[in-house]
């Protein structure tokens, strides 16, 4: 039916017109039990099984049919939810105009105005990605976008940071709505409730059209937007219990009707974390224990707000903004033995965020003929209050603006033939400014412009689709470092880059898929690994960035199969990456105090990567569901730690099981396990990982709420451990409140209907049967 309606609303957008007829056909839709007006239902009008025109009837239900023939037709009525409703139409010079009214009756399968919450989660491989949809198993699985991230296949976050990882690399770019936030990575995550989280996008190889920054690709956070008409919306509130009790809460909403529509959400957590560890030093002459222990006590609010507004059937007006308010307050203690040290630092972090989104869409008569711009314009203002026992006091603010401007153009040339065109606008600035003790101490300055244009073209011939593309970049940028007491540092970088891009997809059958993709892809050094200026420091160890970096280039090939059985959907793929001069954490000797380390960044070489993954999600009876997950890569490093060459080539396993359960209609039980083999850098042995979660979720109150209890890691096993040869021979490890129990509520209320609004191209992030974002 979908594909009809498609049909039938596209004949309405463009309008299908012959020579004039003096035939009018006038009528209402209605609810058969309610009498409510069916807004925009779908109306056609058929010779036989031929389509003569179609329309769509307006927010009162009314619709009027010019221009038909006098003789008899067959008039067919559908919307989502009810029967669809057929009857005929006979017009003749006696009768030219006719009246009707038309009651349409509801599935009897149709659910509740309420939109539910899919039970478990959905994993489609599309042409050059993964789309998981959020269903009750993942919503139960955590209170934030980090733990959400932490299930999913072939992406890892690291419970102590936040780093996230794609395939075994932690260059990956995370968007929200399709967009690069101003926030990093780890603080992003923390800030997002779960519940405010429609799908997640794994985009290993983007197509041309979009940004080639990120090695393994790009983790696209896509946030609730109801469009149901009527007004509707829904209500979370859960608890965490681990040491001290956590909340997160969000609130969703939207109101639609006729051509507007308006849509909200708000999501807040609030919670205090604890963790500690331990790093032990192994040197004959240097046999020293490091203890740590943090605390963390914040407060995040998440708001997005927006609107539709349908000018016409082919102009469509979107604004949208999203505020976001983060404040926390930390405490850390770092006792060394030798030499005898203690330090505690109180903090204070007050972040505050907010992206402003404009969007103007037409489409042409064509299908698929489109163009479109888009302006977002995001600002983040960050301060950073610390008091040291020794004593000291550091103040630092931390200014970030990001103006991002998009046109793009889609031409189906042919039925099997597309041509996509865009230009593209990136400026971004971060001010920064550090004073230590009441008196400044350093500043910086730094900003980045990027200019590109791209183009592709697609071909689809018979069970083949091919796409090949290429994106033309000139990036500059221009940083000035100040310190008192030093010289001024400075950062510059200034290049045009080509990157090319190809997809080939080939279906034999409805059943099998073969996807294979090639790009190029960069990473360039950020701010933080460029700022020569301490970022942080405990006793032993002081962080900072390396000016001299230069940036990494990726040329990446990637070949995926699915197979659709009786009982699920099964995918395997495989990938390859050649990684050039590629940008590396580093720890070396103070050149000015050797029982003090540096902790920076360098290019260490060139190297390469390779992988296996393979997921499945299968029904396997009526009570009983899986989702499965197994990955497996090697990579190959080397490069200098201090001053000793080192290579390293190792390969890690990962595996992720999720069991679904039905006990009954509205009951469910949900067990998963996890395991991340471990992982050996130039430096650093990390040790394995796992943990395994029980939940259950209860439907109440006749399909409008829900229950959902879980247990995080049942054998309290999660931690990070590693072991260092270089350059000191070390041991530690890291622990967090990994064991926790959660509880929530779901309310789900409304008036109205779903209907489908096409969301925007760059939203989308896929293109018609060929690669693209």
């Amino acid at each position: 039916m979908k594909i009809k309606l498609l049909v039938f609303f596209l004949l309405s957008f463009i309008g299908i017109t012959k020579a004039e007829n003096p035939g009018v056909l006038s009528g209402k839709v209605t609810n058969k039990s309610t009498n409510q007006p069916v807004q925009y239902a779908s109306i056609v009008i058929k010779d036989g099984a031929k389509v003569i025109t179609g329309i769509v009837a307006d927010e009162n239900g009314s619709f009027s049919i010019k221009n038909l023939e006098l003789k008899k037709f067959t008039l067919e009525v559908e919307f989502i939810g009810y029967k669809k409703y057929s009857t005929t139409i006979e017009l003749s010079s006696a009768k030219k105009n006719s009246a009707i009214e038309i009651h349409l009756e509801e599935e009897a399968t149709e659910l509740q105005s309420v939109d539910i919450v899919k039970e478990h989660s959905l994993i489609e491989q599309k042409t050059d990605r993964k789309v998981i949809n959020v269903g009750k198993d993942l919503l139960s699985a955590g209170a934030t976008a980090s733990e959400i991230l932490n299930n999913i296949p072939s992406v890892s976050v690291d419970p102590q940071t936040n780093a996230v990882s794609l395939r075994g690399n932690s260059n990956v770019r995370v968007f929200v709505d399709g967009k690069p936030s101003t926030v990093s990575a780890s603080q992003l995550l923390q800030q997002i409730p779960a519940t405010s989280i429609k799908q997640i996008e794994l985009i290993t190889n983007p197509s041309a059209k979009y940004n080639p920054e990120g090695m393994s690709g790009i983790i696209n956070i896509v946030l609730n937007k109801n469009a149901k008409i009527g007004f509707n919306g829904s209500v979370n509130s859960g608890v965490t219990f681990g040491e001290t009790p956590k909340t997160n809460s969000s609130f969703d909403m939207n109101y639609r009707n006729g051509k507007f529509n308006l849509y909200g959400n708000y999501g807040l957590t609030t919670g205090k974390h604890h963790n500690y560890g331990q790093v032990q030093t192994l040197e004959p002459d240097d046999n020293g224990t490091q203890d740590f222990d943090f605390t963390n006590n914040g407060t995040s609010h998440l708001a997005k707000v927006g609107f539709d507004f349908y000018l016409n059937d082919t102009n469509t007006i979107s604004v949208y903004t999203t505020q976001n308010i983060n404040k926390d307050k930390g405490n850390s203690v770092v006792n060394v033995d030798v030499p005898l040290i203690h330090q505690t630092v109180d903090s204070k972090n007050d972040n505050y965020t907010q992206t402003y989104n404009f969007d103007y869409k037409k489409n042409f008569k064509k299908e698929g003929h489109v163009l479109e711009f888009e302006g977002n314009y995001s600002n983040n203002d960050n301060d950073e209050y610390s008091v040291y026992n020794n004593p000291k006091i550091n103040d630092v603010t931390n200014k970030g603006e990001n103006v991002l401007l998009n046109l793009d153009y889609t031409n189906p040339l042919t039925e099997t033939i597309k041509l996509e065109t865009g230009l593209e606008t990136r400026i971004e600035n971060t001010k920064n400014n550090f004073d230590e003790n009441g008196a400044y101490n350093s500043n910086f300055n730094y900003e980045r412009r990027i200019y590109s244009a791209y183009a592709t073209i697609s071909k689809q011939w018979k069970k083949w689709n091919g796409q090949v593309g290429a994106r033309f970049e000139k990036y500059t940028a221009d940083a000035l470092f100040k310190k008192v007491n030093e010289a001024d540092g400075t950062f510059n970088d200034n290049l045009f880059t080509v990157y090319p891009s190809g997809f080939l997809t080939y279906t034999p059958s409805d059943n099998d898929s073969f996807n294979f993709s090639v790009s190029k892809r960069v990473d360039r050094p950020s701010i933080e690994q460029v700022n020569p200026i301490r970022e942080w420091s405990t006793p032993l160890i002081d962080s900072e960035g390396n000016p001299e970096l230069t940036p990494q280039f990726t040329n990446s090939v990637e070949l995926n199969y699915t197979r659709k059985t009786k009982i699920g959907s099964i995918t395997s793929g495989v990938f390859y990456r050649q990684i050039n001069d590629e940008i590396t954490r580093t720890l070396t000797e103070n050149p000015n105090d050797s029982d003090r380390q540096i902790l920076s960044y360098a290019n260490l070489g060139d190297n390469n990567a390779y992988g296996v993954e393979l997921s499945g999600n299968l029904d396997f009876t009526k009570w009983y569901t899986a989702n499965i997950s197994f990955d497996m890569y090697n990579k190959k490093t080397k490069g200098y730690v201090g001053t000793d060459y080192v290579e390293v080539d190792v390969t890690t396993f990962n595996s992720r099981i999720s069991n679904t359960f039905k006990a009954s209609k509205n009951l469910r039980f949900q067990l998963t396990g996890m395991y991340r083999g471990e992982d050996l850098g130039l430096q650093f042995l990390r040790k394995p990982m796992w943990r395994i979660d029980a939940g259950s979720s209860l439907t109440v109150l006749k399909g409008s709420g829900t229950i959902t209890a879980r247990v995080s890691d049942l054998f309290d096993s999660m931690h990070f451990a590693f072991d260092s040869t270089k350059p000191k021979v070390q041991t530690g490890e890291f622990h967090w409140e990994s064991q926790t129990a959660y509880v929530g509520f779901n309310y789900r209320f409304g008036t109205g209907k779903n209907k489908a609004i096409q969301r925007k191209e760059r939203d989308k992030n896929e293109t018609q049967g060929s690669g693209g974002f």
